[in-house]
């Protein structure tokens, strides 16, 4: 046993210094960014932000609709192959969507039917998502995906310590997801007692990835979960985020499956972890007797179009810029000084803000 006396931070521990900026508007900031890869030979431009894989919102409707903003939907595992070649019929955006498959044998043989049927062409992005990314099976199979998929822009995770994050990538990932327990629908932390606070895992995975590079790119990185405002979003590029992946910012909209729920007059809708007992149940039949749940359902306020969270997400995206002199999405990082607060008032705050 052993202690680490280092402190490490999450969001809301932290705020942003401003610095003078010889902007006039938050118009100059540019929220899209270019990519090359480790791996992949693919290139990618648009606004690196993205669906969470999970079941409210990681939908062939949402898919539809954040295409054309450039935003990347990662779709849940559990959509069947005809369902996939109905939805092809009427979607042609490779670049904005991501299929997702876990480390399961079932999940390599749906993998190969999706091959067979070409329709992993629909794809630029491959994420093979596990909730514990430091499984020995967990390397092995990212390198037979490579093997299988060597175009593809591979994202693989979760992790949160910069030597997993150098493996994943030196294994055959180009995109590595950082994030244990973070999410408002996870309980990892509270059913297992491991995490890693956000920001800190952010920081230092994202150090760890971009130091892996080659003629092709560099490793890159995901903020994934934990973004409780677009301020979060913000702060997460400012420590080295490549991409902010998030389920409950996308979660709650017209656009987000779950059933609409109407209590004591307000309307909600359904939002539940992908290891919530609802998923395991509904999506798989059961919860093995092994397993324990590290998720949870909840009812979410109901929150109308998602075109208003998008018009509120850029905008304050492009104040962050303004407010420390980045006109990039990109400069975001370099330009970011952080300063520790009294972690006890923004709690207080964030509550009084959100009327709990």
């Amino acid at each position: 046993m052993r202690i680490e006396e280092e402190i490490k931070l999450d969001y809301s521990d932290v705020l942003l210094r401003p610095k003078r900026s010889t902007m006039t508007s938050r118009k100059d900031v540019n929220l899209e960014r270019s990519f090359s890869f480790y791996h992949s030979p693919k290139k990618w431009r648009g606004i690196p932000v993205m669906t969470a894989n999970m079941a409210t919102c990681g939908t062939f409707e949402m898919a539809a609709y954040l295409a054309p903003f450039k935003i990347i939907t990662t779709l849940h595992k559990y959509y069947s192959i005809e369902q996939y070649e109905e939805f092809f019929k009427n979607f042609d955006a490779p670049d904005y969507i991501a299929y997702t498959l876990g480390i399961r044998d079932e999940d390599f043989a749906h993998l190969a039917q999706m091959k067979e049927r070409n329709l992993l062409d629909k794809f630029s992005f491959i994420c093979i998502d596990v909730p514990n990314g430091y499984l020995e099976r967990f390397l092995e199979k990212i390198r037979e995906l490579r093997a299988l998929c060597p175009e593809h822009i591979i994202i693989a995770g979760n992790v949160v310590t910069n030597e997993m994050t150098e493996e994943i990538i030196l294994n055959g990932a180009d995109i590595v997801k950082v994030g244990i327990g973070p999410g408002s629908a996870c309980t990892t932390r509270r059913m297992t007692g491991v995490g890693y606070p956000q920001l800190s895992a952010v920081i230092e995975c994202a150090d760890a990835a971009h130091g892996i590079n080659n003629e092709g790119g560099n490793g890159l990185v995901i903020a994934d979960g934990g973004q409780q405002f677009p301020s979060c979003v913000a702060k997460a590029f400012c420590g080295g985020a490549d991409f902010n992946m998030m389920g409950s910012l996308f979660s709650g909209y017209d656009q987000s499956a779950g059933n609409l729920v109407e209590k004591n007059g307000k309307k909600y809708k359904e939002y539940f972890g992908s290891s919530s007992n609802k998923a395991m149940e509904e999506f798989y039949g059961k919860k093995d007797k092994h397993r324990a749940s590290e998720g949870r359902e909840v009812l979410m306020p109901y929150k109308g179009d998602l075109e208003n969270f998008l018009q509120d997400l850029f905008g304050a995206l492009r104040s962050t810029g303004t407010y420390i002199g980045a006109s990039k999405i990109k400069e975001f990082s370099r330009r970011a000084t952080f300063l520790r607060v009294n972690r006890q008032l923004t709690t207080y705050l964030e509550q009084f803000d959100t009327g709990n």
